[in-house]
């Protein structure tokens, strides 16, 4: 894991928190997304690279719920995705 894809996926993680507080939708939704935040950030803790591959289909799920509501936050989870690949994971 590089240093540019680690401070990549962070970015990305305070972008999606940023886009949460400002969201107009249900806490259950809102909850799930920060859990799912919480779990990228525990997988960069712990090393990065043996994710559980139900960490990046909750990503992609997360994406195809929110890609005509929250065109932004669609944005900002498939960024995460893309760094989260190019860790490896």
């Amino acid at each position: 894991m590089t240093e540019e894809s680690k401070r990549k996926l962070n970015e990305g993680l305070e972008r999606l928190r940023a886009e949460l507080k400002t969201l107009e939708t249900d806490d259950a939704m809102r909850q799930r997304l920060e859990d799912l935040a919480r779990r990228v950030e525990r997988q960069l803790q712990e090393g990065g690279a043996e994710a559980h591959p139900s960490l990046v289909k909750e990503l992609e799920d997360e994406i195809l719920r929110f890609e005509v509501a929250h065109p932004r936050l669609t944005a900002i989870i498939n960024d995460i995705m893309v760094a989260l690949s190019q860790m490896g994971i």
